[in-house]
């Protein structure tokens, strides 16, 4: 952990491997004394609490470091409340990280305090059955990301899944069984990133990029295109704007985001024998909101993305679009990483091919989900909505995603569009020992407590995005 905290600045800063963009300039925090008084009761065995982060990206968990050993420190003693040092959390990590990062990732995460967890299993019991004794007994508060996974998208929250709740409550019975009088916490955190000096000319070069990689030609759209429907006079931004440059780039976006999305329709249709009916749009229809149209055929195109490799795996498509994607790969990772198999060494060659075989195919299956996976917030209506450079840029990235995939490649790193500032908002800590009576009175009420608990921490870190 010390050497974590030692490294943090040239963490945040450089770029050491492909899946740590990085290049954040500054961390700034809002309200932190929340944190730091929730910390000096936690330390006083008044509290056992958890932060729950908002997680737009990757770079999240630098932020989250970041935060406990220097800002809230340094806010504590600004406020004389007194703290031992180090700050730190137990925290949840997805098991397949370690899978295709490399197994000194694992290492690292568990001797940070990290818990495993399969994330499509319908209940992992052996990482539940970790965070709930740590979280009423551990040395350290716990730290737990409510979305599940990145989505990209700084103003957009995901579904929240309800285990954060549902590991409060668990909580608040494990100290009552032991008569301990410790109030139970869930604390609100939403981290968001802005460009410090936004680089359109970098944003353009990135456009450039990837319309040479999807083999966009230059020229006019074609007539039967909704890209046809916009042009730089009829381009209507819910936000007020007049900039043609915005115009021009939302044009370019707009373009390609269709150019990609037909060439997939395309290629689910001739390989994966799909039936996606081209959408036929009335003039009036397409230039009232193409960006709606769009929308829809992404959202069809990314169900059916998931219904080709739910068919391999046998799966039913039941819940979310991120619901799903959990599924596939924790099917994915039992095809490829074969649990039931307790010695490799004694497979038969042919048994040994055959396995290989399997885990080559469950793999490309799982690069349907891998797809789906970067556009599970995408609604088609975020850069319309408020055209900020923040915004181009987050949906570029996520198309920038969506080419590399198309074009093979593994954990390709994102191109930098320039030094950001990550901002930390600490919202009010919600009691979950003051829902506890409603919680423990039967069944239907502890479902809807949960349930409850949820909507209002949504409510919470929705209040909280900038």
């Amino acid at each position: 952990l010390r050497i974590t905290q030692i490294s943090l600045p040239v963490l945040l800063k450089l770029r050491l491997v492909s899946w740590l963009p990085s290049g954040i300039a500054s961390i700034e925090v809002h309200h932190a004394e929340n944190l730091a008084n929730l910390f000096h009761q936690f330390q006083a065995d008044k509290a056992r609490f958890m932060m729950a982060f908002r997680h737009p990206e990757v770079d999240d968990p630098l932020s989250a470091l970041f935060l406990m050993s220097r800002l809230v420190p340094r806010v504590a003693r600004q406020h004389k409340i007194p703290l031992k040092t180090p700050l730190h959390a137990h925290f949840l990590y997805d098991r397949g990280m370690p899978l295709w990062a490399g197994a000194w990732l694992g290492w690292w995460f568990s001797h940070l305090g990290g818990i495993p967890i399969h994330r499509g299993k319908r209940a992992d019991r052996t990482a539940l059955r970790a965070v709930r004794e740590l979280f009423a007994s551990g040395q350290f508060p716990m730290a737990i990301a409510p979305e599940g996974a990145t989505n990209g998208h700084s103003e957009v929250l995901s579904p929240l899944e309800s285990g954060v709740a549902q590991m409060g409550f668990w909580c608040v019975e494990d100290l009552v069984k032991e008569n301990r009088t410790e109030e139970v916490f869930i604390i609100p955190i939403c981290i968001q990133y802005h460009y410090v000096n936004p680089s359109w000319q970098k944003l353009d070069q990135l456009l450039t990029q990837l319309e040479t990689d999807s083999g966009l030609v230059e020229g006019k759209p074609p007539a039967d295109s909704l890209t046809s429907q916009l042009n730089l006079q009829t381009i209507q931004f819910q936000e007020s704007t007049t900039d043609p440059i915005i115009s021009s780039y939302y044009q370019r976006l707009f373009r390609l985001g269709e150019h990609l999305l037909t060439q997939m329709e395309d290629f689910y249709r001739q390989f994966y024998h799909q039936n996606l009916p081209v959408i036929e749009n009335s003039d009036g229809e397409a230039a009232i909101a193409p960006h709606t149209i769009l929308a829809q055929r992404l959202q069809r195109l990314l169900n059916t993305a998931l219904q080709v490799a739910e068919t391999y795996f046998g799966i039913d498509s039941q819940g979310n679009l991120a619901e799903r994607c959990r599924r596939i790969e924790e099917a994915g990772w039992r095809y490829a990483y074969r649990e039931d198999i307790a010695d490799l060494q004694s497979l038969s060659p042919t048994a040994k091919g055959l396995g290989n075989w399997v885990a080559e195919e469950a793999m490309l299956q799982v690069k349907h989900m891998r797809l789906v996976e970067s556009f599970v917030a995408v609604t088609g209506h975020y850069v319309w909505e408020k055209p900020t450079f923040e915004r181009f840029a987050e949906t570029t990235l996520l198309l920038f995603d969506t080419v590399a995939k198309m074009k093979g490649q593994k954990h390709a790193g994102r191109p930098r569009l320039g030094w950001r500032r990550s901002t930390v908002t600490i919202g009010e800590p919600i009691s979950v020992t003051e829902r506890w009576q409603t919680y423990e009175s039967n069944r239907a009420a502890s479902r809807k407590a949960v349930a409850d608990l949820t909507e209002d921490l949504r409510i919470a870190l929705e209040k909280m995005i900038q």
